[in-house]
């Protein structure tokens, strides 16, 4: 077959769909020795990539997401390769290509939680009309998580048999280091509002009322000025000496902060996958985290500790149960590293390679 993939976002850098890009290629190119593929991308990554062998061409696109180039320009280029197969790797796909192609859906997180970003109804109609066309067109829809199939079900109205689970994973660059514990909470991501970091913050200031708590918070990210509800609370709970913003930090950082971090914190309301409590068990640091949405499922029951994010009390009561017991964290630290192990990139592109062999 020749397969297009949508290859606009690939990345290296560690999370992301980048990542999801990146690790499904690299893998797909070391198993498959039959197959033509054809990566369509954006700069800079399109001059950065190199084709590991004469089956893999790039083309340069040059349609961002969400932009009428991706809706025309991209379109045109698809349908001029006459491809057996596209994967689109994220939702946004061309509503005037009508080849065949299946989609992986990495969450819902704008159906539920549009966000201060996607006021217009033209946005909101725009996001809606994209997502229910490619989902429909598809011949097959890749969920990233059971719980994300659930919400494609219950939304769209998708068949079962339609939609199949293949999991992702933290990158290999995460491990454990022998460096001790330093007293920090340590929550990485964006700063949008489903990520609830005005109630982690409410949680952590209870912490900070027990004489003997003296922990600290470290928020990783780049400030969202759509969001500045973040730093308001900290001034409103004059948490400035007791939370850190070191802001978008570089790999290597954040790698030691997983390392370092005493206990990884996640408060979302939604999530589609939940990398981060994955890096974080891969770093060997407890994780404590939302019941809600596909959380439990990627943690695993028994290794994490979970609360209410809606509930700021029980939120920080389950912080400070795994805080101040040093068993606990031993044994979570444990369970963490064994979960991991049932995560794999490399089983994602056997899974994703099969699903494509489905369609001659």
């Amino acid at each position: 077959m020749k397969i297009g993939i949508d290859a606009r976002m690939y990345s290296s850098s560690f999370t992301g769909i980048g990542r999801y890009v990146y690790e499904l290629t690299r893998h797909l190119f070391e198993m498959d020795t039959q197959n033509e593929y054809v990566l369509f991308m954006n700069e800079p990554e399109f001059s950065k990539f190199e084709p590991p062998n004469e089956r893999v061409r790039k083309i340069l696109v040059n349609a961002r997401h969400y932009s009428w180039g991706e809706q025309v320009k991209f379109a045109r280029i698809l349908r001029r390769e006459k491809l057996d197969l596209v994967h689109f790797t994220h939702f946004n796909a061309p509503l005037l290509y009508r080849g065949p192609s299946v989609v992986t859906i990495h969450d819902l997180t704008l159906s539920f939680f549009p966000g201060k970003k996607m006021t217009s109804w033209l946005h909101r109609m725009a996001y809606h009309l994209v997502l229910k066309s490619i989902v429909k067109r598809s011949k097959s829809v890749i969920a990233v998580s059971k719980n994300t199939k659930k919400d494609l079900l219950k939304l769209l109205k998708t068949s079962s048999e339609k939609v199949q689970v293949i999991y992702e994973s933290a990158a290999k660059e995460f491990k454990p280091s022998d460096a001790p514990k330093e007293n920090f909470f340590l929550y990485t991501g964006v700063w949008r509002n489903h990520k609830n970091l005005v109630n982690l913050l409410k949680a952590f200031a209870k912490l900070c009322e027990q004489d003997d708590f003296k922990g600290k918070l470290v928020i990783t990210g780049r400030e969202d000025p759509h969001y500045p509800e973040a730093k308001q609370t900290i001034k409103e709970l004059k948490l400035e000496n007791r939370v850190d913003l070191p802001g978008l930090v570089s790999e290597s950082e954040l790698l030691a902060l997983y390392q370092k971090a005493k206990v990884y914190v996640l408060p979302s309301f939604y999530e589609g996958f939940g990398l981060t409590p994955l890096e974080s068990m891969a770093s060997g640091t407890p994780v404590v985290a939302s019941n809600t949405s596909c959380i439990p499922e990627i943690c695993g029951p028994e290794n994490a500790r979970f609360f209410d994010p809606y509930q700021v009390e029980n939120m920080a009561k389950v912080m400070s149960e795994v805080w101040f017991d040093e068993a606990l964290q031993k044994d979570l630290r444990e369970r963490g590293l064994e979960r991991v192990k049932d995560f794999s990139w490399k089983q994602m592109a056997k899974e994703t390679f099969k699903l494509y062999n489905q369609f001659p």
